[in-house]
């Protein structure tokens, strides 16, 4: 029975759209064709349900993408769906089968189930009928006596129960059984009316902003279901106003009457590919009583791929043996000169890599301690949310969401230990920032490596198309246009963008905080040339203070102080001056168009002598070939 699909599974599907809860559902095993991701996610894939006879577009859980990439589950392979829901897609006839809890019965078979199913069916159909024909004065009174217990029964007691339920419980509850409560993975734009029910587990500061359509207040929240899945929901003006005092962190609530969105990544830091908005008229009911801990889902990064969220608004989830730990230290901060206390500590992976991660307030004195603790015994440890700096290259830190779980009960812990007691202990280790900074005081070392012409970085546009590429290059800047956006507001403790606070100061998003002062950072594109062509290089403030010469602030303050004129004129002579340079290589996505970009990480001026070595060196290896 495990290697066979159920007849008629896509028709049941079809005829109960939307059950009530998993006990509705009867036994539907279907088999699964086209398997493939949505787009270039990860976790979100298609594919086609089949029962032999009829097909049905449809979705699966993400949970399951660990299943598809460890290949338990395959094309061909059978599933049996334990929960589901069935939503109409615009302007088409047919519907799409939104899985939300399923279960894999066999990996992938040799070929498409289709003849037996569409044999049995036939037989089984017309049998009765044809019977029926010939002994037709024994089977009429057939179905009238077995029939009418049913009809006259079953309805009544049934609609008795639902009116007692209804009239006893309290109006949470009542929207509990009225509704049917849907996974947070199983919503999309296209759906209409919808009931979560979710926990708080992060809420922001109700915050003001002025814009060119005028004043207003915002807040975000962010929700998680018990399946583990997070979405970001946020409110404006009124409904901000309405729903600001009645979210509770920690808290249960039933949502609906929301609309969702796909997700602006450069705004959410929730893994969620939707995000969603409440206006004034979405219903927000807390669950009475009722409490549960949400299931904590990772999607980690491997230590060696961590180059590519440097600076990045994307947050990471990463898993690693601690190898140290420091002591706790005060960090004053410039805002309020409030001490506030930090712990840093290495962890390694599986990728033969390294990573510092800096604990902050609580977690510093309270995790931190215990890890400083169990530094012995090399326990593992998963974080969630780390933001990742640029600091000596790579840095990790946390944020008021991060969470540190020491040695999880998880596969990947399990593994990792594994690892480390019979090979990663004595195995030679480097910290994962090492090449994207220099091992010599005046940084030029690291630039001798992996060195190209910039015609073999644009001549190659695949470059950077799966993982982000580092090269290092030696080129003259040819050119900055002076009227480009040359900087951004900064705070002056993150170094993340501000805006301008209502009144008066500047408001950090990052920080959520005021602030009555800020500074100007560079985030600029520069034009630079070699023998073989010419390119356009994206440079952050760090390394453009070191080619123009001075700091943003003082750039804006020759502008406008002194005029048009000496700005040009700053800006001209930092051309044609020649620089090394450390640069990644990713590809971006514009108007839906996808594009090679070149992102200076590290700058040294060039130096002589040690150039001439390095273009020795490559001239004996010619000689030798």
């Amino acid at each position: 029975m495990a290697r066979c699909v159920t007849p008629g599974a896509v028709s049941m599907i079809l005829s109960n759209p939307s059950p009530e809860s998993p006990s509705d559902v009867p036994e539907i095993i279907v088999q699964v064709l086209d398997l493939k991701p949505i787009g270039t996610s990860s976790t979100r894939f298609t594919f086609m349900a089949t029962d032999g006879e009829m097909k049905l577009k449809a979705m699966l859980p993400t949970y399951l993408s660990t299943e598809i990439q460890s290949g338990k589950l395959q094309n061909l392979g059978l599933i049996r769906i334990v929960d589901y829901t069935c939503n109409s897609i615009p302007n088409q006839p047919e519907k799409a089968l939104i899985v939300t809890k399923c279960e894999v019965v066999s990996p992938a078979l040799e070929l498409e189930i289709k003849s037996d199913v569409k044999k049995e069916k036939p037989e089984l159909t017309l049998k009765p009928k044809q019977e029926e024909l010939v002994n037709n004065d024994v089977k009429i009174n057939e179905p009238a006596i077995v029939l009418k217990p049913k009809q006259s029964t079953v309805p009544k007691s049934a609609a008795q129960i639902v009116q007692e339920q209804h009239a006893n419980v309290a109006p949470a509850a009542r929207l509990a059984i009225s509704r049917r409560v849907h996974p947070l993975v199983s919503l999309n734009p296209y759906q209409g009316n919808w009931t979560i029910k979710v926990r708080l587990t992060n809420k922001g500061n109700l915050r003001s902003y002025r814009n060119a359509k005028g004043e207003g207040q915002v807040f975000n929240v962010e929700l998680t279901d018990e399946d583990g899945t997070q979405i970001q929901a946020t409110m404006f003006n009124e409904a901000a106003a309405k729903f600001y005092p009645k979210f509770e962190l920690g808290k249960v609530y039933y949502i609906s009457k929301g609309f969702l969105r796909v997700a602006n990544k450069q705004f959410t830091t929730v893994n969620n590919d939707y995000e969603m908005n409440l206006n004034e008229n979405s219903i927000v009911e807390e669950v009475e009583g009722e409490t549960f801990i949400p299931e904590t889902k990772y999607n980690f990064v491997k230590i060696d791929q961590l180059g590519s969220y440097v600076n990045g608004k994307e947050l990471i989830d990463l898993i690693g043996v601690v190898q140290n730990v420091s002591s706790t230290m005060s960090i004053r901060r410039k805002s309020n000169n409030d001490l506030i206390p930090k712990r840093d500590f290495t962890i390694a992976d599986d990728s033969n890599k390294t990573v510092t991660v800096s604990l902050w307030n609580d977690l510093a004195t309270d995790v931190g301690q215990q890890l400083l603790d169990m530094v012995p015994t090399s326990p593992v440890v998963a974080i969630k949310c780390l933001r990742v700096g640029d600091f000596q290259g790579v840095s990790l830190s946390t944020l008021s969401r991060s969470t540190v779980t020491i040695n999880p009960d998880l596969p990947e812990a399990k593994k990792l230990k594994s690892w480390y007691d019979s090979e990663g202990k004595g195995a030679s280790m480097a910290s994962v920032g090492s090449s994207m900074i220099s091992s010599t005081k005046n940084g030029s070392r690291s630039m001798y490596s992996d060195r190209v012409f910039l015609s073999h970085i644009t001549d190659n546009q695949s470059l950077g198309q799966d993982k982000p590429a580092f090269f290092s290059i030696n080129v003259y800047v040819s050119f900055i246009k002076p009227d480009q956006t040359m900087w951004y507001r900064a705070c002056n403790t993150c170094n993340k963008k501000v805006i301008e606070a209502v009144g008066s100061g500047y408001w950090c998003e990052s920080c959520q905080k005021n602030d009555d002062d800020s500074s100007l950072r560079y985030i600029m594109v520069v034009k630079v040339t070699d023998p073989s062509g010419e390119a356009w290089v994206s440079v952050f403030n760090e390394q453009a203070e070191k080619i123009v010469g001075c700091s943003a602030d003082e750039l804006n303050r020759i502008r406008t102080e002194e005029g048009d004129e000496k700005y040009q004129l700053k800006l001209k002579e930092a051309t044609w001056v020649p620089h090394l340079f450390r640069v990644s290589v990713v590809h971006t996505e514009y108007m839906h168009e996808k594009r090679q970009r070149i992102t200076v990480r590290a700058q040294a001026p060039v130096d002589c002598l040690a150039e001439s070595k390095y273009l020795l060196e490559e001239i004996e290896k010619m000689s030798v070939c």
